[in-house]
């Protein structure tokens, strides 16, 4: 039985392999390339758009809360938590936006 195993996993390798090696390569053209590359910045945009709207919404319901918090300390920790946590994903977002248009500017140089 492990023999039979044996001989099919080879068989089942040896296929991959010849069909790897047999394929030729698709290469994209540059109009593609660059519709793609617009594609990927608009979506990144919306999406970073998106996050800094919600970051402001965020802000806007964490300084309500610290306002209205009347010294309770659970309230204040909270309301400063939500204020903390709306900056950090706001400060993340914007670095991903810098970053893609970065990785991109550096891609569109190299296919060029």
């Amino acid at each position: 039985m492990s023999q039979r195993l044996r001989s099919i996993g080879f068989s089942l390798i040896s296929a991959v392999i010849l069909l790897l090696i047999s394929v030729t390569p698709a290469f994209a053209e540059s109009a593609e390339l660059s519709k793609i590359s617009s594609f990927a910045q608009n979506v990144i945009q919306i999406l970073v758009t998106l996050a800094g709207l919600l970051a402001a919404g965020f802000f806007v319901v964490g300084g309500i809360g610290y306002i209205t918090s009347s010294g309770n300390p659970e309230n204040l920790d909270r309301s400063k938590k939500t204020i903390l946590y709306s900056s950090v994903g706001l400060a993340v977002s914007i670095a991903a936006f810098v970053l893609s248009n970065m990785v991109t500017e550096i891609a569109t140089a190299a296919f060029k």
